[in-house]
């Protein structure tokens, strides 16, 4: 399975490229300035290309994401060592579910949910 193209600001999925032309960065003219906007205060702030400014709360919730996903990933591990060669395909499924439930929104999540976060 290929990787698909996102928006370089919110990272949303990017339609499949048709046509001649550069392929698409970013999904609206919105996200375009907000790039713009983004890279001219790193450069005021003397940044470069591999830091980011992040609000404490964003990181904080990234962070809470990723603790619910490890503790599913490690509630599955445990549950397929107990089932042992003996699940079933409903306990499969369930565990499944269990984790797919807690990737979801760490797959669904774009930057700065809401736009009062935005620069």
């Amino acid at each position: 399975m290929t990787e698909k193209r996102r928006c370089r600001w919110c990272r949303r999925i990017l339609p499949d490229a048709t046509g001649r032309g550069r392929p698409r960065e970013f999904c609206s003219q919105a996200c375009r300035q907000w790039d713009w906007v983004a890279r001219q205060r790193a450069r005021e702030l003397e940044l470069s290309e591999g830091e980011l400014v992040m609000a404490t709360a964003e990181l904080d919730a990234l962070h809470d994401e990723l603790y619910v996903l490890a503790c599913a990933v490690d509630d599955a591990r445990r549950d397929l060592a107990a089932a042992g060669d003996r699940a079933t395909t409903r306990e499969l499924r369930e565990i499944l579910e269990w984790v797919l439930q807690a990737a979801a929104p760490l797959r669904d999540r774009e930057l700065g949910d809401s736009s009062s976060e935005r620069p």
